[in-house]
């Protein structure tokens, strides 16, 4: 397959020509693309100004007075310069795909000492390292700092979010640009940010519908491959066609997630209940499923599919799921009647138990 005839084709057989199912998704929403992505840079500062909330350690002391040596200053021996206006901080940031040299990007910084607070403080050229060991960006600034503390002389103390911890909106500038794989070989390898074969395999066809067979190969559940071109603007541009195109990914596995810390509980469309009984305080809740056939004459009966649900609240404790329940249903039943959601993770716990519920039960 010839590129340029590629690129003249994705022009010419643009958006007019397809159709797409409803729901359907950016192939941008749903997938990354290999060699495009962050990276991550940490370096170690010392933060200055501050209004005595700086911290005592030796190791601060230590970095002052080597910084004080790069400027031909040298303390004399047994001299320990204990400044509490100073303050150690770890230094962290992204480093963006792409990003050149002498663009800017922001910065979080964070009190390794006992310093009470940065507020006020400004952070001194601290230099940020890749995971390489190498400087990619150099950090400097006023730090912006959301929260506040105070403390009496009795002890008592009171703080609004983290004072220690600060930002730097702009607040480092990038030296070199970190390399990536994106122009390596004559393919781009796109990742499912949700692995599914299924989608995998719609991706692959799609796009071997729009450009021709064999353009593009699902590697795995999570991984497709597609020819591209090998020059930088041809490849731009192809990407750029390939990633507005639509897709309408599989449906998920089925899931029921729940957080015991705050009782929030997240139901998956596919969740399904297979006949059961459990047995649960106070509440009794039946779900049965039947058909309603009306005969018109000489036409086709008209078949109703209709649920019915029954809720009490007394003395029974029993739980009756028909064939056919959704989990939805037994939501709704147990609400009816004012259950906690202490009750309701308790009833989804035992119908896993009991192999009745047809999803995977996530606890976090």
């Amino acid at each position: 397959m010839k590129i340029k005839k590629t690129l003249l084709l994705l022009a010419a057989l643009s958006a007019p020509l397809f159709t797409f199912e409803a729901h359907a998704e950016r192939l941008k929403d749903i997938v990354s693309v290999t060699g495009v992505r962050e990276n991550q840079l940490i370096g170690y500062g010392l933060v200055v100004g501050l209004d005595g909330t700086g911290d005592k350690t030796k190791f601060t002391s230590s970095t002052f007075k080597n910084m004080l040596n790069n400027f031909g200053i040298v303390l004399p021996p047994g001299v320990d310069p204990k400044s509490k206006n100073i303050a150690a901080v770890a230094i962290h940031a992204n480093l963006p795909p792409f990003a050149k040299p002498g663009q800017m990007i922001d910065v979080t910084v964070n009190a390794i000492g006992d310093s009470k607070s940065l507020r006020g403080g400004s952070l001194l050229m601290s230099p940020l390292k890749g995971v390489d060991g190498e400087i990619y960006a150099v950090a400097q600034g006023n730090l912006v700092v959301s929260g506040f503390g105070a403390e009496g002389n009795d002890g008592s103390r009171i703080a609004l979010n983290v004072p220690s911890v600060g930002r730097i909106p702009n607040g480092a500038m990038v030296e070199a640009a970190a390399p990536n794989a994106f122009m390596d070989g004559n393919k781009i390898v796109f990742n499912l940010h949700n692995p599914d074969f299924t989608t995998a395999r719609r991706v692959a066809e799609g796009i071997n519908e729009f450009l021709g067979p064999d353009t593009a190969k699902a590697l795995d559940s999570a991984s497709i491959a597609v020819v591209a071109p090998t020059d930088s603007d041809q490849r731009v541009a192809y990407l750029s066609v390939l990633e507005n195109l639509e897709f309408t990914p599989a449906k998920e596995t089925a899931k029921v997630i729940i957080n015991s810390r705050t009782g929030t509980i997240i139901i998956g469309e596919n969740v399904r209940v297979s006949p059961v009984a459990i047995t649960h305080g106070g509440i009794s809740v039946t779900i049965t499923e039947a058909q309603d056939v009306n005969a018109n004459g000489e036409s086709a009966p008209v078949i109703t599919p209709r649920s019915g649900i029954e809720v009490e609240e007394g003395s029974g404790r029993m739980f009756e799921f028909s064939p056919g329940a959704t989990l939805k249903d037994i939501v709704d039943s147990v609400n009816q009647v004012g259950a906690a959601p202490g009750d309701l993770m308790a009833i989804l716990e035992a119908l896993k138990q009991a192999g009745a519920l047809k999803a995977e039960l996530m606890v976090i």
